[in-house]
C-alpha cells in the first residue's frame, strides 16, 4: 500500500477514527479482525512488523507518529542498518527527527548494500502496539516509495501463534520470522496472532486472496490444543491450506508441527494439552502426506526449535537467543527448497558468494 509517497509494508488497511489526527496501521482489514475471537480481535489491531518505507534526498526528515491505546517502541533502520530506537507514550504524538548517518559517505557505497535493502531506504518499524501515522516532512525534498531494486525481491507471509508474532524477544524485530527473513534476504509479512491463531475461515480467505507474497509459512496448532477437538482442528487447517494451495498452486507453502514446549514433556502424559498436541501434529503430517502437493513442505517443530533451554521460563516462548536460533534453522530449511524451485536463483547465488567471502562486496 502506498500512502503519501510512503510504502506501507505489512499494512492491509488504514483506519481513520473520529478525534484521532492520523491513520491507524492495520495488518488485517476490519472484516477479518471482527470475525476473530475476543482475544484475537485485541491482537489483530497490533501493528507489529508494520513499516513505513521511503526514500528521499533530504539529509533530515521528520516523521510524526503515535501509539494508540498502549505505549510502544519504534525502531528506525537505513536499509538493514539499525539507526535508532524511540519510545512512544500512549496518546502522545511524537516527532522523530532523523538524520542520514554521516559515516555512510566515508565508505564505498557497495559495502552498504546487500541483496535485500538499499541503505537509502528509511524503514520505520513498529513493535507490538497499535501504531498511528500522522505526518512526514522532508523539508521540501521529494518523498517516494522505494524502487523494486531497493527492497527484497521475495516476500513470505507468516501466520501463527504468539511465537510467530514475536513474543519472548525483547523486540519483535528479533522474532524468528524476521531473523529468517534477514538470513534469506527476503521480506516477511507477519500475521502472527498471540494466543489466538485459530485458523478462522476469514483469515484463510484473507491470506489466500493476497498476491503480495511468494511463499507462505504456517505455524499451526499450539493455540488450538485446549479449545478445539482434533476433528475441528483438522477441518480448520484443511480449509486454510486447501484455500492457499488452490489459489497459489505454484507457490511454495511450508508448515511446521508444534514447537517443543512444556506440554511436549509433561510428566502427566494423559494431560489433554499433551494428548492434543501429539494428535494435532499427526493431523499435520497426514495432511502433508495425503495432499501429495509438490510445493507443500512439512517441517518438524523440533527441526526449528532445537534447544529447549532457548525458551523463556514460561517454557513456550523463545528468548532472544531462541528466536535467533530458530530463525537460522528455518532459513536453512527453506533456502535449499527455494533454490530448487528456481525462485530468484541469481539472488541466492550472490548470497552464497558473499557468505563464502566472494567478490560481490569487495572493491574492484
Amino acid at each position: 500500500m502506498i500512502y503519501k509517497g510512503i510504502k506501507l509494508h505489512n499494512v492491509a488497511e488504514l483506519e481513520q477514527r473520529e478525534h484521532l489526527n492520523g491513520v491507524i496501521l492495520h495488518r488485517f482489514p476490519a472484516e477479518v479482525r471482527h470475525s476473530l475471537s475476543d482475544k484475537g480481535r485485541t491482537k489483530a489491531v497490533q501493528s507489529n512488523s508494520c513499516e513505513l518505507r521511503f526514500v528521499t534526498e533530504s539529509a533530515s526528515i521528520r516523521v510524526t507518529v503515535s501509539a494508540y491505546g498502549s505505549s510502544g517502541k519504534v525502531l528506525v533502520f537505513c536499509g538493514d542498518f539499525f539507526h535508532s530506537s524511540h519510545s512512544l507514550q500512549a496518546g502522545a504524538i511524537t516527532t522523530l527527527n532523523l538524520e542520514v548517518p554521516d559515516r555512510f559517505v566515508q565508505v564505498h557505497e557497495e559495502v552498504l548494500r546487500n541483496q535485500a535493502f538499499s541503505p537509502r531506504v528509511w524503514r520505520i518499524f513498529f513493535d507490538r502496539f497499535t501504531a498511528v501515522f500522522h505526518d512526514i516532512d522532508a523539508y521540501g525534498h521529494e518523498i517516494r516509495e522505494p524502487h523494486r531494486d531497493e527492497v527484497p525481491k521475495l516476500a513470505f507471509v507468516a501466520y501463527g501463534s504468539s511465537i510467530t508474532h514475536g513474543a519472548g524477544a525483547l523486540s519483535h524485530y528479533n522474532g524468528y520470522t524476521q531473523q529468517a527473513a534477514r538470513r534469506m534476504e527476503t521480506d516477511v509479512l507477519n500475521l502472527g496472532l498471540s494466543g489466538s491463531c485459530l485458523c478462522e475461515p476469514e483469515v484463510a480467505d484473507f491470506i489466500a486472496g493476497r498476491s503480495d507474497w511468494d511463499f507462505a509459512f504456517f505455524e499451526l496448532g499450539v493455540n488450538m490444543r485446549s479449545v478445539l477437538t482434533v476433528n475441528e482442528f483438522e477441518h480448520r487447517i484443511k480449509y486454510l491450506l486447501d484455500r492457499v494451495i488452490s489459489r497459489h498452486p505454484d507457490k511454495p507453502v511450508f508448515i511446521t508441527t508444534i514447537y517443543p514446549n512444556r506440554a511436549t514433556y509433561f510428566k502427566a502424559e494423559d494431560d489433554r494439552m499433551a494428548v492434543n498436541e501429539h494428535q494435532f501434529n499427526e493431523v499435520l503430517r497426514q495432511y502433508a502426506a495425503q495432499k501429495r502437493h509438490g510445493k507443500l513442505h512439512l517441517f518438524e517443530g523440533s527441526e526449528i526449535m532445537t534447544d529447549f533451554t532457548s525458551l523463556t521460563s514460561d517454557l513456550i516462548h523463545p528468548s532472544d537467543y531462541g528466536h535467533i536460533l530458530m530463525g537460522e534453522k528455518l532459513a536453512a530449511l527453506i533456502r535449499p527448497i527455494l533454490q530448487r524451485t528456481g525462485m530468484e536463483q541469481q539472488t541466492f547465488a550472490k548470497m552464497d558468494d558473499s557468505l563464502r567471502g566472494g567478490e560481490s562486496h569487495k572493491r574492484s
